[in-house]
């Protein structure tokens, strides 16, 4: 027989009256929030003596205590049938409580931590969780014109899709507030099971819908107890998880349904194998039917979302922030940082720069989901850094979509179109990206991706396939691929993109560097080094030299490519034998190239001399150059109407005579100087001097800045040549880039290459002579 009355041990009286003390009430207070209409039951409480069953765990819930550890000799037993029946008439937010405290344990270690790949413990759900945003339009079921795509830059392509061009975001919890049967839409690693968790601690923890019991329930499980059962019954498996928590009564489950009284927070749709998941899904629907009161939270990948569910609204969750990007690195790094709370605090500030850098934009790409941010900062808490070769990164980012996600959480995927095995997944995800960025196509329409899945699938068999049979499978392995990897994904109605523009980088040059022999090797870099020029490809360039065992075919297949932009032009071959004749007149110990770059960009763009200023401290003869050729560009505006700022001038050659060490043009720039007006003249006589000696003066100057520098010889180049000589200046930036990308070179060509940088064709043939 369950006892009626509890009554208080003489600890448990100290603990409750320690929490009656927090709260600052009044017994009348308790009273009220105990439902009650005296408050003697409250007295009796703190007294020690023995009050009806229900009010005792009313007053404990209340008080944010465990009943079981303030009763004296607690029975086993939860309610008795007949005291069960009378507390769900008499009160339901009671019987709300209770039940919470009940299953309030089951609930924190059903969801309150988390299990991170590559971490050995648990951590608690609260030391990483960030909040997440929506989209409540799906991108992917957007009508859009494939056109109005191809234009977009390497840095916008990976934000279509994903919301941040033209859709605003709402805070995660706010959509759950708004719709009561929700399905939470995202692709691999975004975070939806996380965000099912922490409803579900919240909830638990009455810090959201506190009228609400929260059940936690893995629909892969579901599926497979199911199976075990021979039934598909949400209601018998919810039974199961309360009868677990010690509540055994059918009638509790009952009554909460039917008065709308649970939160039901179903995850992984997509993770369900597909001969089972009619079954579910009708079940849910058959259920969110019932008992509809109730609010409902589903996850599922985007790409299953033709797994429809009848009544449910279907939002996105949107990649994150920067906002979300720091407070997620922030928690990460105090996490796991085993010495203390500042010296994560101070990684992460430093993950953040170090991510924030120009040279790390393509991680910057990756990093806007839990999954890949997780990973990133791993990898630069055991190293201060980030990999110097990214294909590291990809690789291990390719790992988890590719398989490791699912494995270590232990999901099951169906039978994966035809069996492909690893080695073949990567070889076709390397087909499709050489193929269509080849095209220069970032976006590309279904049907041309599914003919290249279909061309890949007929390769691998010698008897032909029937082209129906073989479009089906086409379009089987396409669903597959967005919905269990998520490296393609449909940006809107039957247009697709890889995931991250970095994949398909990563598979293009993958593509070229697995050619099969050396001849198709060398043919594949040939057809690399055609796109020298073209800026879409400088990831391509740089994730190849760094996956090639040797990069010295590239890398002189690159500079013998460089070479040849501007081989053809005479004005051009004069400027750069101007430029390396320049360098050799200073007595530096950079490198000659170094030189010779600086007075290209010199001569090209006066104001380039402000840049490698701020680059590096530069040697005396080239910061001299650098003030002079910038004192003639300031002296050729015509500053007649600006008194002070034509005397700033006169100011600048002043300050340039302290750093001049020649003799002979140290008076000849004094003799000037000297004849510039001082400061202290009226406006009126400067006025004078200007219209009548100005043009002289300045023309002096500039022979005189000629004679002895050999600089602002005013190269007069067309536009074409201004491009040309733009495309082999960054073509020749490019081809150092690859050389410092932790590539393997040998050293000899290294040298060879570096030393012959920006040459002009002359130069070349008498180094190969000599």
């Amino acid at each position: 027989m369950v006892k009626r009355s509890l009554q208080a041990s003489s600890i448990g009286i100290q603990q409750a009256k320690k929490a009656f003390a927090r709260k600052g009430w009044t017994q009348e207070n308790l009273a009220t929030e105990v439902n009650l209409k005296t408050r003697q039951p409250i007295w009796r409480f703190f007294s020690g003596q023995p009050i009806e069953r229900l009010t005792f765990i009313q007053i404990c819930e209340v008080l944010e205590l465990d009943w079981r550890e303030i009763a004296s000799n607690p029975p086993a037993e939860f309610l008795a049938p007949e005291e069960l029946a009378q507390a769900t008439v008499l009160n339901i937010d009671a019987l709300v409580r209770q039940v919470r405290s009940q299953r309030r344990d089951k609930i924190q270690d059903q969801c309150g931590i988390l299990q991170l790949l590559d971490i050995s413990h648990p951590v608690s759900i609260d030391d990483i969780y960030i909040d997440v945003n929506i989209l409540e339009e799906i991108e992917s079921l957007r009508s859009v014109d494939i056109s109005n795509l191809q234009n977009l830059t390497p840095m916008q392509v990976d934000r279509i899709g994903v919301g941040e061009v033209s859709q605003a975001q709402i805070p995660g919890m706010q959509a759950v507030e708004t719709y009561s049967k929700l399905r939470m839409l995202g692709k691999p690693g975004v975070g939806k099971t996380t965000f099912l968790q922490h409803l579900a601690i919240q909830c638990n923890r009455g810090e959201f819908a506190a009228h609400q019991v929260p059940i936690f329930i893995s629909l892969r499980n579901f599926a497979e107890e199911s199976i075990a059962r021979g039934e598909f019954s949400l209601f018998n498996y919810i039974y199961q998880e309360f009868r677990a928590s010690g509540i055994s009564e059918l009638s509790v489950i009952e009554t909460l349904l039917s008065a709308g009284r649970v939160l039901l927070l179903l995850d992984g749709m997509d993770e369900i194998l597909n001969q089972q998941s009619n079954a579910v899904l009708k079940e849910i629907r058959r259920f969110s039917d019932k008992y509809h009161k109730n609010q409902f939270v589903a996850t599922c990948r985007t790409a299953a979302q033709k797994l429809r569910l009848r009544g449910f609204t279907d939002v996105e969750i949107a990649p994150f922030t920067q906002e979300q990007i720091i407070a997620f690195a922030q928690k990460w790094f105090v996490a796991f940082t085993k010495t203390n709370t500042e010296d994560g605090q101070a990684q992460s500030v430093e993950f953040i720069q170090k991510l924030d850098l120009p040279e790390n934009w393509q991680f910057r790409q990756l990093l806007v989901t839990p999954l890949f941010l997780h990973l990133a900062c791993w990898v630069f808490h055991g190293q201060d850094k980030f990999p110097t070769q990214r294909t590291d990164f990809y690789k291990q980012g390719l790992d988890l979509l590719l398989g490791k996600w699912d494995e270590a959480r232990g999901i099951e995927r169906d039978d994966i179109y035809r069996g492909f095995l690893l080695p073949q997944k990567i070889k076709l995800f390397s087909q499709i990206a050489a193929a269509t960025f080849e095209e220069g196509q970032y976006f590309f329409e279904q049907r041309i991706v599914e003919q290249y899945i279909g061309d890949y699938i007929q390769n691998l068999t010698s008897i032909p396939m029937d082209a129906d049979e073989l479009q089906i499978e086409s379009e089987a392995a396409l669903k597959a691929i967005e919905a269990q990897h998520g490296l393609l994904a449909e940006r809107a109605r039957g247009i697709f993109s890889f995931s991250y523009l970095a994949f398909q980088e990563y598979f293009t040059a993958r593509k070229i560097v697995a050619s099969h022999n050396l001849q198709a090797l060398e043919q594949a870099l040939g057809g690399l080094v055609s796109h020298i020029t073209d800026p879409h490809w400088r990831e391509i360039f740089l994730l190849t030299a760094t996956m090639l065992r040797s990069a010295d075919g590239l890398v002189q297949l690159m500079k013998q490519q460089i070479d040849t932009l501007v081989a053809q032009d005479p004005y051009l071959q004069e400027f750069l034998t101007w430029a390396s004749q320049k360098s050799r007149t200073l007595p530096t110990e950079r490198k000659g190239a170094t030189v010779r770059a600086f007075y290209l960009a010199l001569s090209r763009n006066p104001r380039m001399a402000s840049h490698f200023t701020l680059a590096a401290s530069l040697d005396q003869g080239m910061f001299l150059d650098a003030a002079l050729d910038n004192l003639l560009l300031e002296c050729a505006i015509d500053y007649s109407q600006d008194f002070a700022h034509a005397h700033a001038c006169g100011d600048a050659l002043s300050n340039i005579l302290g750093i001049v060490l020649d003799t002979g043009l140290h008076k000849s720039l004094q003799q000037l100087s000297d004849q510039f007006p001082n400061s202290q003249q009226t406006q009126e006589r400067f006025q004078i001097w200007w219209e009548t000696n100005y043009s002289v003066w300045a023309e002096q100057l500039k022979t005189t800045i000629i004679s002895y520098r050999n600089i602002n010889l005013h190269w007069q180049f067309s536009s074409e040549q201004q491009q040309v000589l733009q495309s082999y200046y960054d073509a020749n930036q490019l081809l150092l880039d690859c050389l410092h990308s932790s590539c393997e070179v040998t050293p000899a060509i290294r040298q060879e290459i570096e030393a012959t940088l920006l040459l002009s064709q002359k130069e070349l043939e008498d180094r190969e002579w000599q």
